[in-house]
Order: structure tokens, then C-alpha cells, then sequence
């Protein structure tokens, strides 16, 4: 199925989902974002690169990830209406320690960090929506953190299908269970558990 949502149709869902945005302002996202219509597996950022680029997920999805010891390990999800960005070298203009990737066919709406701030500036309804995107993301990394220290597999397991009920259609196993920390066999005896009951 061949996705169509138009940029200013993307703006005004940004608009409605995180903050208020004036006719003017979204104008000039408008002018200053493009968007990408990217296959499953591309990548976005690779580790080692400096990233000043935050992508919104219009359609598909992405995830964040880095290499330890040769190993694969997710550290985060965006999904539809989420944002991405590699936020160390984004927000620090370091080279980035993780990797961005498509995990679905995907349309994104790219901005970079020069133009985020120069719209922050101009604009205080996109301070806000940048200040609200930010606290979104810290909650969640909050969230993560405390799943990882205090819950079982089960609860994170349970956790993450609440928060993306679909999850287990749109991602790899793998990659879900390297998200909440634990090995794919022990995903697989906990889904098991649970077509059981």
C-alpha cells in the first residue's frame, strides 16, 4: 500500500500532537524540512558520524542501536508520530556512539538542527514544541531506565506491549528483546507462557 500524507498535512499532525504551531511558523518548517521515503534497513546515522539531522516518523518505523563487543543492542523505538535523532552528537555535536536505522519501509520528515534552532528562536510556539518533544523523550529514557533496574522480563515484556501493542508484528524478536535486556530464548519461553495462559 503506497502511503500519501502531504508535508503541510505532517506539520499540522506535529502541530496537534506535541504543541500549538502559528500559520506563520509552520510555514517556515515547511520551507526548512523535507521528507525521505526510505526502504526497511536503511541507515540513518552511522556510529563514528556526526548527526545534526531529527527525523519525525510520518509512516514505518526506526530504531536506535549500537555496536558492544560486536554485539547488536537497541536502546530505542520510534514509531508513528515519534521523533529520532542520534541524540549525543545532535545535542552535542559529538560523532554519534549509536547507529539509526529503518526498521520498516518508512516515510519520514527530516529538519537540522540549524534550522530547529533558528525556528526556536524566532518562533516560541517551536521552542515549545522542541522543549515538549525533549521532555517526551526524557520520560521515556526515565521509564526504560527503571524498567531495566526493577522489573521482571515479564513486566518489561508486558511494559512494552502495552506501550506499542503491535510491536511483535512490525519488529524483529531479536531486537525486542535486546531493547528490554534480556536473551531471545528467554522472550521465547515468556510468549510461550503466554499463549499458554
Amino acid at each position: 500500500m503506497e502511503f500519501k500524507m502531504t508535508k503541510k498535512d505532517i506539520i499540522n499532525t506535529i502541530s496537534i500532537k506535541y504543541a500549538p504551531l502559528s500559520s506563520e511558523c509552520k510555514s517556515e518548517f515547511f520551507n526548512n524540512s523535507k521528507i525521505l521515503t526510505l526502504k526497511k534497513g536503511v541507515i540513518l546515522v552511522k556510529e563514528g558520524q556526526h548527526s545534526d539531522k531529527a527525523y519525525f516518523i510520518v509512516n514505518g518505523s526506526a530504531r536506535a542501536y549500537y555496536l558492544n563487543d560486536g554485539k547488536d543492542v537497541t536502546d530505542w523505538f520510534a514509531f508513528e508520530n515519534d521523533f529520532i535523532c542520534a541524540i549525543n552528537s545532535f545535542f552535542q555535536n559529538i560523532p554519534s556512539p549509536h547507529f539509526i536505522e529503518t526498521i520498516e519501509d518508512t516515510t519520514l520528515l527530516v529538519i537540522s538542527r540549524d534550522q530547529i534552532m533558528k525556528l526556536s528562536d524566532k518562533y516560541h510556539d517551536f521552542e515549545r514544541l522542541t522543549n515538549r518533544v525533549a521532555t517526551k523523550t526524557m520520560l521515556k529514557l526515565q521509564a526504560r531506565v527503571v524498567s531495566m533496574q526493577f522489573q521482571s522480563a515479564q513486566q518489561k515484556y508486558q511494559n512494552i506491549l502495552l506501550a506499542y501493542p503491535n510491536i511483535t508484528q512490525r519488529v524483529p524478536l531479536m531486537h525486542i528483546a535486546s531493547y528490554i535486556g534480556i536473551t531471545l530464548e528467554t522472550l521465547s519461553r515468556i510468549r510461550k507462557l503466554k499463549t499458554r495462559i
